[in-house]
């Protein structure tokens, strides 16, 4: 069973950074390398930077699966749509509704806030996301690349999910 919590202490917070740092370098360290896998974890993904997200709005979920931390997700409410920032499931956890349940939540609460669409960016390599991201009923909008510091990119594909 997948339970959602919302990430409101400093306790979640870690514990989504330590999921962070299991998910990420597994997954990304083959699509952007080992260097900016860890400025990106430091930056958007410690604890400090979770908690500072917060303070303007971004809410963050932890997901649990038969009660075990397994991922999290974050989003924020944009003027008509809601932005899905961050949707992470270990490795381990995947292939058994987890992404399903969550995407579940997350469009629930795009309704409760009268929104229409749900966009999220996705690295153009990360080709196996960007499959689950089109089961789940979302499109390719357009490419964009965003400098995000100390020399790095991200190189993403904008997507987009209308709701009825």
């Amino acid at each position: 069973m997948t339970t959602i919590i919302s990430a409101k202490t400093k306790t979640d917070y870690t514990i989504i950074e330590n999921l962070a740092n299991s998910i990420w370098v597994e997954h990304y360290t083959p699509i952007i390398g080992e260097l900016q896998v860890a400025y990106m974890l430091e930056k958007f993904q410690s604890a400090i930077a979770i908690e500072a997200q917060i303070e303007k709005g971004i809410l963050y979920y932890i997901i649990q699966y038969q009660d075990t931390n397994v991922g999290y997700f974050s989003f924020s409410k944009s003027v008509d749509f809601l932005f899905l920032s961050k949707l992470y499931i270990l490795n381990s956890a995947r292939g058994k509704g987890i992404g399903r349940a969550a995407f579940s939540f997350i469009e629930s609460k795009a309704k409760e806030l009268d929104l229409k669409k749900i966009k999220l960016t996705v690295n153009k390599y990360n080709t196996n996301s960007i499959e689950v991201y089109k089961k789940m009923g979302f499109n390719t909008i357009e490419a964009i690349i965003q400098d995000i510091g100390n020399g790095y990119i991200m190189d993403d594909y904008v997507l987009e999910k209308a709701l009825k």
